[in-house]
């Protein structure tokens, strides 16, 4: 949900820095937009990897044009390990009452 709202509020303001500004590539709004969201970017992802069971220093992949931006991708969208792991619980696993998690 994150990278949706995320998404969708880069875009109304790449519209609103065309109209204002006339600028075509990015706008400073566009720009102060990306700064404010970079650390929440960083720390979301490393969720997401954790929550797969990857470091989440394996976002420097990302440094590889092509190949490494399919690969987070693809790891970012695939579904979380069901059972715990380093970095803790599922986090969409909820205790039930007969105190077994339940995994959605």
């Amino acid at each position: 949900m994150f990278v949706l709202f995320s998404v969708l509020i880069s875009i109304v303001l790449a519209i609103v820095d065309y109209l204002i500004f006339g600028s075509s590539w990015s706008g400073p709004l566009s720009l102060i937009y990306s700064l404010a969201v970079l650390l929440p970017s960083i720390a979301v992802t490393a969720r997401r990897l954790h929550d797969t069971g990857r470091s989440g220093w394996w976002q420097l992949i990302e440094l590889i044009p092509v190949i490494g931006w399919i690969v987070e991708t693809v790891w970012c969208a695939t579904a979380g390990k069901a059972e715990p792991n380093q970095w803790g619980e599922n986090p969409k696993a909820v205790q039930s009452g007969a105190g077994s998690p339940v995994a959605y």
